[in-house]
């Protein structure tokens, strides 16, 4: 990357980090492949919060883990216990693995108010039949899918079949897992500017504008590839 490059990259990253006033836990709820580590990394990389993802900690505390009872407890104490400690230093946590049940939504709300910390649940909406496959052509060269596991048919089904949708008296905000982070980022934004965790011009620089969406990429070497059209949201 050259230093131009660099510097347009730096600009772009400062201008999308969100501030908000007290720290957040992001809780994450959506079928394996809808995009939740691919969310939550640059969530919280917009709001320079701690990436807490099991799927990488159950990698690095077994080399070949079994996604079995005991292994799944190890795992979810390990991830409480570092949430409720960056928690109670005063950092945000995008908590990166499924909320899949009511239980331990409950759990986790409990714990960030115990830490005066506003939880938020993200529910990423995708079709199942995209989601899997999504999920079974994951690429092990990428970060967000280096730690995954495999899945075939009848695990993916078994697993969104012990799911619990949140519910009426559940607080959660919907996004497109078929969308661009910086539609996802507006619809967060908005959403915390309606708590009153960011305030109103910061939440005007972080909302994706219309006219600026989805426009042919620029020219390179005086070329336009017409392939990489962006799809038209109306």
């Amino acid at each position: 990357m050259d230093n131009l490059q660099y510097l347009l990259y730096n600009d772009i990253h400062v201008m999308s980090r969100i501030v908000p006033t007290k720290p957040l836990l992001v809780l994450l709820y959506g079928f394996p492949g809808s995009g939740k580590t691919f969310f939550a990394r640059q969530l919280s990389e917009s709001l320079g919060a701690a990436h807490v993802q099991s799927d990488r900690i159950r990698s690095e505390l077994f080399e070949q883990p079994r996604y079995d009872q005991r292994e799944n407890v190890i795992v979810s104490r390990l991830l409480d216990y570092m949430t409720e400690e960056f928690l109670n230093a005063g950092v945000s946590v995008v908590y990166d693995v499924n909320a899949a049940r009511l239980a331990k939504r409950r759990v986790l709300r409990d714990l960030a108010r115990k830490a005066h910390i506003q939880p938020i649940l993200v529910w990423l909406q995708i079709d199942a039949d995209s989601s899997f496959d999504r999920a079974v052509k994951r690429d092990r060269r990428h970060n967000d899918d280096k730690y995954a596991m495999n899945l075939d048919r009848t695990t993916f089904d078994a697993m969104i079949g012990q799911m619990q949708n949140p519910g009426r008296d559940e607080d959660y905000i919907v996004i497109s897992g078929k969308h661009t982070f910086g539609t996802q980022q507006s619809a967060i934004t908005k959403r915390l500017h309606e708590l009153g965790l960011i305030t109103s011009d910061e939440a005007k620089t972080n909302v994706v504008k219309p006219e600026l969406v989805n426009l042919i990429p620029k020219a390179i070497g005086g070329r336009v590839d017409l392939t990489r059209r962006n799809i038209m949201i109306r």
